[in-house]
């Protein structure tokens, strides 16, 4: 059996819930697991290594704890990621708390991910790299990584500009390895299209915002049940580098979107906004999220819909 098909025999459907900074908590990550879903969320999450170190004690613990009560359940693994970038000056003391707790899956971004992948290959885990070009893709490949996470356009937060259809196939031309797609999927026929193209998950964000479980304030899950996918802006004026942010956010917090892009306007307020806790990611996939649901019922809801795609293109 391989690598995917080990992972598929502990999930109930092809899911992995994205890691979502700030919002990504315990209950989120623990709910998605025992729905079979591979719940995952950033170490910076922690605001040091000693809360991010508490993190990973309450989601393996109470997910050990499920596991004894319910032995015939699928429990979902979770998943933890790192960002390699030389600006966090955590990622080894992180790395080592992962380490020590065996965490069954690393997600990194940004950086060079050889090292990780040796370290935790030594351990049984497996890493996974994000990436939103084909260039990328290469480079994480030649790492060693045991799969990639291709982020295309339409997904939440820091994302690509290549379609699914043509990144897919791309990577698959030099990678034999597992494959999730991530952008604007937010229903399990979309995850069913996903493997049809040839991937292995779906990587959903912004479908799990609006859910009980999930740490986002109920304006946050408010405004992505208002939004349209039109409503999603492409820009790097923001953080400097291209990201998908909801128009309202960017309203509320200072910005124009206007016909020439998104244009920064002097406010006169003494609130200081925030990147990340003030001004709001999503992805595309808002066009078709309507209710604010607990994690359970949104799982259920991507089954269901996952097994009706399956028998119909089978």
């Amino acid at each position: 059996m391989n690598k995917a098909a080990q992972l598929h025999a502990q999930m109930a459907i092809p899911v992995i819930v994205a890691p979502m900074f700030l919002i990504s908590g315990v209950e989120l990550v623990v709910a998605c697991c025992k729905e079979g879903l591979i719940g995952t969320f950033p170490a910076l999450n922690g605001r040091t290594t000693d809360d991010f170190e508490q993190l990973l004690i309450d989601v393996t613990g109470q997910l050990e704890s499920f596991r004894r009560e319910n032995p015939r359940a699928a429990v979902a693994p979770y998943g933890v990621n790192l960002i390699l970038h030389r600006s966090n000056p955590r990622i080894e003391d992180d790395l080592e708390r992962c380490i020590r707790v065996k965490v069954p899956l690393i997600i990194t971004s940004l950086g060079k991910p050889a090292e990780v992948v040796e370290r935790v290959h030594a351990y049984g885990g497996l890493v996974f790299s994000d990436v939103a070009t084909v260039e990328h893709a290469q480079k994480a490949a030649d790492a060693g990584v045991d799969g990639l996470i291709l982020i295309c356009a339409g997904a939440g937060g820091h994302a690509g500009t290549l379609t699914p259809l043509v990144f897919v196939p791309a990577v698959r031309e030099f990678f034999d390895g597992m494959v999730a797609v991530a952008g604007g999927i937010s229903d399990g026929r979309a995850v069913r299209a996903c493997q049809v193209l040839g991937a292995d998950f779906a990587y959903l964000g912004t479908r799990f915002i609006p859910t009980h479980e999930c740490a986002a304030s109920p304006a946050y899950k408010e405004m992505i049940l208002a939004a349209q996918a039109s409503d999603i802006i492409h820009t790097p004026v923001v953080s400097g580098v291209p990201a998908n942010f909801i128009r309202a956010s960017l309203d509320r917090c200072g910005f124009d979107v206007t016909k020439q892009g998104v244009i920064k306007r002097q406010l006169d307020l003494t609130e200081e906004f925030s990147l990340w806790r003030d001004i709001w990611t999503a992805g595309q996939g808002v066009q078709t999220i309507h209710e604010i649901a607990g994690v359970k019922e949104v799982a259920q809801a991507l089954a269901a819909e996952y097994e009706q795609a399956k028998s119909a293109i089978d």
